[in-house]
């Protein structure tokens, strides 16, 4: 009962209030950028993804607030992009594996590469502990829909706090 009130104020709101942000999903090849995607715009898993070949834009409303959400590719020929594509945006997203261990230092390397990009200080990345950003960190799975909504409403309060 109180998820059907929650869908009615939302929506309600919806009809005063709306709000726009956009951010970038970033991360190694597998990683589950694109099951993300899908579970937050629909709802539902799936088992057999297609790699992003370049990358996919899909607008998912949630609420108030429509989220522009860049999929980046994770091979390393689409790697070079990421930077552009996180330019920007109100938030960036890396995501890993955490089973895939032989992918780990390969991950790190490539998060710390980005971070390090001049043009990207003060976005905020949900992630780990960096010095001087924003940074948070969500063990999520799209599979059982663990921590989807909260990492969502992180994303959404954080790009409302940056865009002030």
């Amino acid at each position: 009962m109180l998820a059907l009130l929650n869908r009615i104020l939302d929506w309600f709101k919806s009809l005063f209030w709306k709000e726009e942000m956009e951010l970038t999903l970033v991360g190694l090849q597998y990683s589950g950028k694109t099951t993300f995607v899908n579970v937050i715009a629909s709802g539902q898993f799936c088992e057999d993804m297609i790699p992003t070949v370049g990358f996919n834009m899909r607008k998912v409303t949630k609420g108030n607030v429509t989220i522009k959400v860049w999929d980046i590719g994770g091979q390393p020929r689409f790697r070079s992009m990421w930077e552009r594509y996180c330019r920007g945006v109100n938030a960036i997203v890396y995501m890993v594996d955490a089973a895939d261990l032989d992918k780990m230092e390969a991950s790190r390397n490539e998060l710390h590469s980005l971070l390090d990009k001049p043009q990207l200080a003060g976005i905020p990345v949900n992630l780990s502990s960096i010095q001087d950003r924003e940074i948070c960190c969500y063990s999520i799975s799209c599979k059982e829909k663990d921590n989807i909504d909260i990492t969502l409403q992180w994303l959404i309060a954080h790009s409302k706090s940056q865009s002030r």
